[in-house]
């Protein structure tokens, strides 16, 4: 994905072939998304690149993420969700 996105195409990347992604990824988008630092940006842009299977490991805790900077934005968004 190119550096900056737009909200549209970010939202648009952010509906996946599993509702329990998008109940995670649209809220962040649209609430977190504009106050997250450059490099949380643009790994969460990485992170919507990943397959449904693996992200779904790695957010209901199944697998570790093996990319430090995914796993990060991983555990961010989890944060989130859980306050």
């Amino acid at each position: 994905m190119a550096e900056e996105v737009s909200l549209s195409r970010l939202l648009w990347a952010c509906r996946r072939g599993m509702l329990e992604l998008d109940v995670l990824f649209m809220p962040f988008a649209k609430e977190a998304y504009s106050d997250l630092s450059q490099q949380h940006k643009l790994s969460f842009q990485r992170l919507l690149t990943c397959e449904d299977p693996e992200l779904f490991a790695w957010f209901m805790g199944h697998k570790t993420c093996p990319d430090p900077d995914l796993a990060e934005i991983v555990d961010v968004i989890l944060k989130r969700v859980k306050l």
